[in-house]
């Protein structure tokens, strides 16, 4: 399998008979092996949510006062549905939010519901449910005091620690709504460290519960903001939501189907275990049932159920960015099948499975890294796009893990970067695909409006081979063989008016591993490639009026 290196992105493209440097937007597009239809994105440092199709071109754009606090999504009804950042001044860590906005087609903001002040603060992801309600991840402030009876130990409690809550809101006019159902976390915590305090207890034998001394700090960065929860996700059929925990390295589900009352205690609901954990997974060591050998996650991100119809249907999908993991710091994307048994989870412990049903880049350290942010999604074919969140890069790659088709976000957070700029400050918390099909696009034309990214290009080529248009006046006229080649590639002209004037390798990292302008009235050539790694390249010949691109494959 070719590797896909996000530490560059390196290839060309043509204009009035040059060509530059391509370092942002379309990269990579294997025509007939993608999914086709459009991807959603908020770049972190932009107010603007952009809707592009595969060949890289703008479909739609939304504007709003506020950058992302962080995930959108377009809802069926074709609105998008988006967190913005308040700039709290109170709840000041990543993925802080602290509005949610429905915006029209038109640009218009047809609702928007504040959760932001001192003592609590919405943050990172929000999810629509099919009653129309809005589920949002919010923190709340707890004090030292509160913190230590719950049995906290004061030597690892700062002057404030955040739990987390999960609320449901019903929207409301153009910017109200009723919270309809709530979860709070502090409701069920469990500690070993108090033996005064009522919830003390055995951490192993209560793996339902939180251990709210794990994870817990002194430091005053990173000990408020004790649980970080940075993704959720709701399954209708089983009325339940899924949350990941990027301070416990975990991922957890809580019965939905429980009234407030109900959810703030473990009896009720289709589980009978009320707002208790039905189940969690990804470190044993969080509920004292293993040792770091164990742990599977490290500060993951966008854990999602894999929608019905779909391959690994109702599996969950988890972008395991991998910061901390043992061994070296490598992301991976993995997919869990979970033990459910109608509304539970199997009771054994420490929870499976044991191993993951699918991954990409399983212990290969070398592939791609994002420290942060980020997210993957299934797509109907068995392909995977996913966002390499800090770099701004989006790829979709084959049930393999074959790269077919990379995006770089252009949209920083100081503009528009210019192609051939070296891309920064370009980072993205997510990217979401949508088919053509999709009902929020019905009644609306999706006309593509051009690349977002500043070049030179009238227009943006999408081509099969990397972004690299084959501009040849008589495709015919030029051959390039064998191919694959592995000793000598030989290159024949075969029209008597056509010549050369200049002939360059091209490796898939973007540099220039050969080169020869010394053609003139030649037509054929030789090229030993024997001493050139195994690998894609492009061949780029230059005649009179055009340049004329070939991918071959070294072997």
């Amino acid at each position: 399998m070719l590797k896909l290196f996000y530490t560059l992105f390196l290839l060309f493209f043509f204009t009035n008979n040059s060509f530059e440097q391509i370092t942002v937007g379309l990269i990579q597009h294997d025509a007939g092996t993608l999914d086709d239809g459009y991807v959603l994105f908020a770049p972190i440092g932009s107010t603007t949510t952009f809707l592009i199709d595969k060949c890289g071109e703008q479909v739609k754009t939304w504007p709003s006062t506020y950058k992302p606090g962080q995930s959108c999504y377009i809802l069926a009804d074709g609105t998008l549905l988006r967190a913005g950042n308040t700039n709290n001044s109170t709840f000041n860590s990543g993925g802080k939010g602290g509005i949610i906005e429905k915006i029209n087609w038109d640009g218009t903001v047809s609702w928007n519901y504040m959760i932001s002040d001192t003592s609590q603060c919405q943050h990172h992801d929000i999810k629509a449910l099919p009653n129309g309600n809005v589920l949002a991840i919010v923190w709340e402030s707890k004090t030292f005091a509160e913190a230590i009876s719950k049995g906290r130990n004061p030597a690892l409690t700062t002057t404030t620690v955040w739990s987390e809550k999960i609320i449901e809101i019903q929207p409301i006019g153009l910017s109200g709504g009723v919270i309809v159902w709530e979860w709070h976390l502090w409701d069920h915590l469990v500690q070993d460290f108090d033996n005064t305090k009522s919830n003390f207890g055995t951490i192993s034998s209560n793996p339902e519960l939180i251990n709210v001394n794990y994870s817990a700090s002194s430091n005053a960065t990173n000990g408020k903001d004790w649980i970080h929860l940075n993704s959720i996700d709701y399954n209708a059929s089983l009325d339940q939501i899924l949350v990941s925990s990027h301070s416990f390295d975990e991922v957890w589900i809580i019965d939905h189907s429980t009234t407030t009352a109900q959810a703030a205690g473990n009896v009720g609901g289709n589980s009978g275990r009320g707002g208790d954990l039905l189940y969690r997974w990804g470190n044993p060591q969080a509920y004292d049932n293993g040792n770091v050998a164990d742990q599977k996650l490290f500060g993951q991100h966008n854990a999602n159920w894999i929608e019905s119809n779909l391959p690994h249907q109702n599996e969950i999908m988890i972008f395991n960015n991998g910061n901390g993991r043992t061994g070296g710091n490598y992301s991976t994307i993995e997919i869990i099948n979970t033990p459910v048994d109608g509304f539970n989870y199997s009771a054994n412990l420490p929870y499976s499975p044991s191993s993951t049903s699918w991954i990409y880049n399983a212990n290969n350290e070398n592939n791609f890294y994002a420290q942060n942010i980020s997210g993957a999604q299934q797509l109907s074919n068995g392909n995977v796009i996913f966002c390499s969140g800090p770099n701004g890069i989006f790829t979709e790659i084959d049930s393999l893990g074959n790269p077919l088709w990379t995006y770089v976000n252009p949209v920083s957070s100081t503009g528009i970067i210019s192609q051939s700029s070296t891309p920064a400050q370009n980072q993205a918390f997510r990217c979401s695909f949508y088919s053509g099909s999709y009902a929020g696009f019905a009644n609306h034309v999706l006309t593509p409006i051009g690349i977002i990214e500043n070049s030179n290009s009238n227009t943006l080529i999408c081509a099969e081979n990397l972004g690299i248009s084959e501009n040849v006046v008589n495709e015919n006229s030029v051959q390039v063989y064998p191919n694959p080649a592995n000793q000598i590639l030989n290159i024949e002209l075969e029209n008597d008016t056509t010549f050369l004037s200049q002939i360059e390798i091209i490796d898939y990292l973007g540099r220039t591993i050969y080169k020869n302008t010394e053609l003139i009235k030649e037509k054929s050539f030789a090229i030993n490639i024997s001493e050139y790694p195994i690998g894609i390249y492009f061949v780029l010949l230059k005649s009179r009026d055009n340049w004329i691109s070939k991918k071959v494959v070294f072997e």
